[in-house]
């Protein structure tokens, strides 16, 4: 989804930091093999997902929806030489996948994958967390939320995608459409927890960054 004219867009994308060659190579291969290509993060939004990571500089990620790996990579070029990314995706068959391009990435070493529902996984984590990046069931959001905010460390970040939702979350509601019903309550919360601040960027599909606030 694109909120901008097509040519400011892509004069945007154009003066932006260029796509590693891997992450190339690993679009390539996901329009080639895997269904739903269109999950990836992409070229422009991954370079925003690194830039953020490397200005925290986390010592401990925690991604919500690895699929592929793509945004996964894009976050673990910030972590610190002795840092941990773990990352969380249900669907089993992309493990091998994920983890022949990590280990071509040089983060391998760094990057744990877990394999499973997230919300029985992230209560087995007995970690804190500086960054956290929510891609994963738009139903199970909020359900998320109410599970790492107590993982994550004062000052810490959450990156949520799709908060903008196809630019869903402005019309009117079609009682059957859960994933946006859940994503707009989702919005909502963001707002108004008190333990966090937080603005959306209009970026693809919507980007929010919320802080954890010092205590």
């Amino acid at each position: 989804m694109y909120f901008l004219p097509e040519k400011l867009d892509n004069y945007i994308v154009d003066h932006s930091e260029n796509e590693p060659e891997l992450l190339q190579q690993l679009t390539q291969e996901t329009y080639q093999k895997v269904l739903q290509p269109i999950m990836l993060s992409g070229p422009y939004q991954g370079r925003v997902l690194s830039m953020i990571s490397k200005l925290v500089n986390p010592k401990s990620v925690l991604e919500l929806g690895t699929f592929t790996g793509y945004s996964t990579i894009c976050l673990a070029e910030g972590l610190q030489s002795k840092g941990a990314l773990h990352t969380i995706d249900i669907n089993e068959e992309l493990v091998d996948f994920q983890r022949k391009y990590f280990d071509k990435s040089g983060f391998g070493h760094q990057i744990i994958q877990h394999t499973g529902s997230a919300l029985d996984i992230i209560p087995t984590l007995n970690y804190t967390f500086d960054l956290v990046f929510i891609d994963a069931d738009k139903p199970n959001y909020s359900n998320y939320f109410n599970l790492i905010i107590d993982k994550l460390n004062p000052g810490g970040i959450i990156l949520s995608d799709n908060v903008l939702w196809h630019g869903k979350v402005v019309e009117k509601l079609n009682p059957k459409d859960n994933s946006t019903k859940a994503v707009l309550d989702y919005n909502t919360l963001l707002k108004t927890d008190d333990r966090i601040e937080t603005v959306i960027f209009p970026i693809r599909d919507g980007l929010t960054i919320s802080r954890k606030k010092m205590i």
